[in-house]
């Protein structure tokens, strides 16, 4: 059975994300989520943009998800033509493996917009509040905020910092 992701109380949010790509270079995404009052930052290098950010994402929630979520689907399609045409993605995801008590999935997420890449993370975000929603995962946001409150995560000493109004060059890397 499969569960579509929202907007819930208790999700967590995209605030926002950045990302650098292109033929030479190797792709590196930044991204920072929000939860309540909690905010969790990573940058990751992919294989293209997507990739960057879903790992960036990944990264991000590691403390949460105990685990990297399986990417079973990956779908875009266009919903019409021309220039202002929207795609619209579609992402599948299952928990981490060894996730003990927290099995179920597949949980997915689906968002149609003009670009393609937020379509994505956005899409892959909603698959993660899906799986948060369930029973197995409640307050698992809450309880990783505060097992890291008031101390760093050694885990991720990779983390970009990015700073409310803080200037952000992504081509600076």
């Amino acid at each position: 059975m499969s569960r579509q992701g929202g907007a819930a109380d208790g999700a967590v949010r995209l605030a926002r994300w950045s990302v650098t790509s292109g033929s030479a270079a190797q792709s590196r995404g930044v991204v920072v989520i929000e939860g309540g009052d909690h905010h969790w930052r990573a940058s990751a290098t992919g294989n293209g943009a997507v990739d960057a950010l879903f790992r960036a994402v990944d990264d991000a929630l590691a403390d949460i998800l105990e685990g990297h979520p399986r990417l079973v689907a990956y779908d875009v399609h266009a919903v019409a033509q021309g220039p202002d045409a929207e795609g619209r993605v579609t992402v599948a995801i299952l928990p981490p493996e060894g996730g003990g008590a927290r099995p179920g999935g597949p949980y997915s997420g689906d968002v149609q917009s003009t670009n393609i890449i937020a379509a994505s993370i956005e899409a892959y975000v909603q698959a993660i509040n899906a799986m948060l929603a369930e029973a197995p995962w409640a307050d698992a946001a809450a309880a990783a905020a505060s097992r890291r409150h008031g101390r760093p995560s050694a885990r991720h000493d990779h983390r970009a910092e990015l700073g409310v109004g803080e200037p952000h060059d992504p081509t600076a890397w």
